[in-house]
């Protein structure tokens, strides 16, 4: 007899190669994404014993700055946004030797040839290789004019194939529509081939989503039933308690559908609904990735207006605060139609999913911060328990949380203790902090160490950036061409407007969500 107990660890297939010596370049490094999440995430990395001994981070940014000053700033948001991280001043302080600043404007010629200069030298000192991931934490607008300049100082090829490696990490909004999307990809491809691209998104990088691929396609239990003969209907829930905060200005140009829709829940709709990949490595994953988008009905402009609900925040109270409405936010026109909430529903026209709704919603200044995808199972015939007194019964429900306190849900049918036959839904819950030993790392840690590693699964391909926009532009020009003098409001801290619930209700079903009462 085997004993599974103290059977012998075997080594394990899938873990991680140690990354090359390399230099992270990061551009627009004074700006928030690199002190709140770049920073903490290498810094957490190098703690970890992940990272090659040999390795440069240069922040790029056009203020003036010494190296000194920048660790010093780097530090405080350590402590400030990763205070676990910050308990050893002496690992810091190793760390921070491998800090660099370099100060120079993203269009000035002789700022890049310097970086070239600097890159050379600092590898030739620690006889290492000139392997460099170029990071573009900046404004979208200066995507196109970095890429140029690292071209123009023969920054994005090695001098010889083999010599080295150079990547490119490129931040969303991926375009603001198809066309600019098509257009970007049109510029950065003439400098940079689309091996070199790692289009990123934070949702791919989070544990939850990651395990959407082990959950499905390693439990015999599951795979049989993800199909249209056993699934009734699919939600996803993408929500968020505070509101556009300072970002205003940004949110005019974006809206719900640009922020949200076409990138987070376009990953998500793909990785629960796709087909078997015919191998774990990026392409094979990708291909059915696009699949799964390019299989989106379209939704017609003329129709957005019947089948896509859009609405603003009003004023209300979030958690026990007063707050503002959307209009009264900084850097929001008095007259805007920007939306910050919408729903719509989705069809997937192939085999596995025909006829088979997909309920998505997304908002701000919503009771809470949560995403989750629910597949709701067909009910049981009503016979035996689902009628009479016992009915209706609600149908199996399986919830992934892929934030906050990740983890899996299933809702189930079980009796109550007692005399008589009286049923109870009831739930088994598992989250990851609980019942693992590591917490998950955080979703840029995971990026950023795929992308040293040259690993693109968890990154956004061109066509699948392109097969996502043509499912949502047919959608935002339908909405710009309802002529509106204001959007249907709800207010603050509720869950949107009464006219994404008539949506819902309309086919017999409501929303759900099965979020735990506590959160750690």
């Amino acid at each position: 007899m085997v004993d599974l107990l103290n059977k012998p660890v075997q080594a394990n297939p899938f873990s991680r190669p140690e990354p090359d010596p390399f230099f992270l370049v990061i551009f627009g490094a004074s700006g928030d994404l690199t002190r709140r999440k770049l920073i903490p995430a290498v810094y957490n990395l190098y703690r970890q014993g992940l990272l090659p001994a040999d390795f440069f981070v240069i922040a790029f940014a056009r203020r003036d700055n010494s190296d000194e000053n920048f660790r010093h700033q780097m530090f405080r948001s350590i402590q400030q946004f990763t205070p676990a991280a910050s308990d050893g001043r002496k690992s810091w302080d190793q760390f921070a030797r491998h800090l660099i600043y370099h100060q120079a404007n993203f269009d000035d010629p002789d700022g890049f040839e310097a970086l070239r200069e600097k890159i050379h030298y600092l590898a030739g000192q620690n006889t290492t290789t000139e392997n460099c991931l170029f990071y573009l934490a900046t404004q979208p607008r200066y995507f196109s004019v970095i890429v140029q300049s690292l071209a123009d100082a023969d920054l994005s090829r090695p001098a010889q194939p083999g010599d080295c490696w150079r990547r490119l990490v490129v931040e969303k909004p991926f375009g603001s529509d198809l066309q600019s999307s098509l257009e970007l990809t049109r510029q950065i491809q003439e400098v940079f081939s689309e091996k070199q691209i790692f289009r990123i998104d934070h949702y791919l990088g989070k544990e939850s989503v990651q395990n959407l691929l082990v959950f499905r396609f390693a439990n015999s239990i599951f795979e049989p039933l993800w199909n249209k003969n056993y699934i009734d209907h699919v939600q996803i829930s993408v929500t968020e308690s505070i509101g556009v905060e300072n970002r205003g200005a940004f949110y005019e140009q974006a809206g719900a559908f640009r922020d949200i829709l076409q990138n987070h829940i376009m990953h998500l709709l793909s990785l629960i609904a796709m087909e078997p990949p015919v191998r774990l490595d990026a392409d094979a994953i990708r291909d059915e990735k696009v699949k799964i988008l390019r299989a989106l009905r379209p939704i017609a402009p003329g129709c957005v207006g019947d089948e896509v609900v859009r609405a603003q925040y009003s004023a209300g109270t979030s958690g026990d605060q007063l707050v503002p409405g959307y209009l009264e936010e900084p850097g929001v026109a008095a007259d805007s139609v920007t939306e910050t909430f919408f729903a719509l529903k989705a069809f997937i026209d192939n085999w596995r999913w025909a006829g088979v709704p997909f309920y998505i919603r997304s908002g701000k200044r919503m009771p809470v911060r949560i995403t989750e995808i629910g597949i709701h199972f067909r009910p049981v015939p009503n016979v035996l328990f689902n009628i009479g007194k016992t009915a209706p019964m609600l149908p199996n429900m399986l919830t992934i949380r892929i934030q906050p306190n990740e983890g899996i849900s299933l809702q189930f049918q079980a009796k109550t203790p007692g005399y008589e036959m009286s049923i109870q839904p009831l739930k088994m819950d598992f989250g990851y902090s609980d019942s693992l030993e590591n917490a998950p790392p955080d979703a840029y840690q995971r990026l950023l160490l795929d992308a040293l590693l040259g690993d693109s699964t968890l990154f956004a391909r061109s066509d699948e950036v392109e097969a996502a926009w043509s499912f949502v532009d047919p959608i935002i020009a339908g909405c710009s061409d309802i002529a509106l003098q204001e959007l249907p409001q709800y207010s603050a801290g509720t869950w949107g407007p009464k006219l994404a619930d008539e949506l819902i209700i309309a086919d017999n079903r409501i929303w759900t969500l099965t979020r735990r009462t506590k959160f750690r």
